[in-house]
């Protein structure tokens, strides 16, 4: 059945209008001394009326302050999620498949040096490494919703800048119809490549449209430091209106091509994993029912859930990019 594009967004539409203008507000906000990660909501943000960082750093890594972004969409008012939930509850199969396998385990990953190439349909392929990709934008603080297929989510404090900025410099052809990503895959520093849940490295894609897209995040760091191992240091992708493992972690090749990249999820289970990925309440998981969410540290397994929304609230950004397609049958 084909969604007729008038229906894509309607949730989120919505509410679209107030959250705006409490994201106008919150460009003024500052932290309270609320304790670790305490983020402003937008009643306190009208009434500080002075610049600061969104949220307090907990001092664990080396700072990486950024500025507040202006791209629309890009500061959720939703409650931020804790930094140690953040940190200790995470998908990274490469450090092991338990949600804390990976605080566990990624003590062992090397982040310098480190290297990320640009290549493929391109007029001036790159390669860059961490100080350079470091200096290439200014740094933004954006706070966007996290989905996991799963059925869980997080609210992420990130730090970085917009993808579209690193493409640009290596000048895509014609030809680039789609961005290929992929990871890291040293089994001597990640003890999950040793196994054969995936086929390594991992891989995954997407639209340039999508790549190009102001939301679409290279992300260095959160809480305001550098990333934790754990979370795909020192660089990965963050995608908010897509699920969580469309946001490829530990980056060190970036491909631009014509066709359409094999995401390895798709690759290991095409019936369950397209490779659009899209939040969408209305296309369940052959396992999981997408219609609702357990947000990670508020009030554990028996606590409500949310009702999950269209491209997870991030409707009016990006809805366009797939208006007249049927997301059933992409999904």
């Amino acid at each position: 059945m084909q969604l007729p594009a008038s229906e894509i967004t309607p949730q989120a539409v919505y509410a679209s209008r107030r959250t705006w203008m409490a994201q106008a507000a919150l460009g003024s906000a500052v932290v309270a001394g609320g304790g670790l990660g305490a983020l402003l909501n937008p009643a306190q943000a009208l009434a500080q009326g002075a610049s600061g960082s969104l949220v307090k750093r907990p001092g664990k890594l080396a700072a990486l302050p950024g500025v507040r972004s202006t791209v629309p969409g890009a500061i959720a008012m939703d409650k931020v999620t804790s930094y140690q939930d953040i940190t200790t509850y995470n998908n990274f199969y490469e450090f092991g498949t338990g949600k804390d396998d990976p605080a566990d385990n990624a003590h062992t990953l090397r982040t310098r040096p480190w290297t990320v190439s640009i290549e493929g349909e391109v007029g001036k392929p790159l390669t860059l490494g961490i100080d350079d990709l470091l200096k290439l934008a200014v740094m933004e603080e954006r706070i966007y919703r996290l989905r996991c297929v799963e059925g869980w989510s997080m609210v992420i404090p990130w730090v970085g800048y917009s993808l579209s900025t690193l493409i640009k410099r290596a000048e895509p052809n014609s030809r680039a119809k789609y961005v290929e990503f992929i990871t890291l895959a040293d089994p001597k520093q990640m003890p999950g490549v040793r196994s054969g849940v995936l086929d390594w490295p991992y891989v995954e894609g997407l639209r340039i449209d999508e790549a190009m897209h102001p939301l679409t995040l290279m992300a260095f760091g959160l809480y305001g430091e550098v990333l934790p191992n754990q979370n795909g240091a020192p660089l990965r992708l963050v995608v908010p209106w897509k699920y969580g493992f469309k946001s490829a972690k530990s980056i060190v090749r970036i491909r631009l091509v014509e066709r359409e990249p094999v995401s390895s999820w798709t690759k290991a289970n095409r019936q369950e994993y397209g490779f659009y990925s899209n939040v969408n309440p209305q296309v369940d998981h052959p396992r999981w029912s997408q219609a609702s969410e357990r947000r990670i540290g508020e009030g554990g397994l028996f606590s409500p859930r949310k009702t999950t929304l269209m491209f997870n609230g991030y409707g009016p950004q990006v809805g366009q990019m797939y208006a007249g397609m049927d997301l059933k049958k992409f999904y």
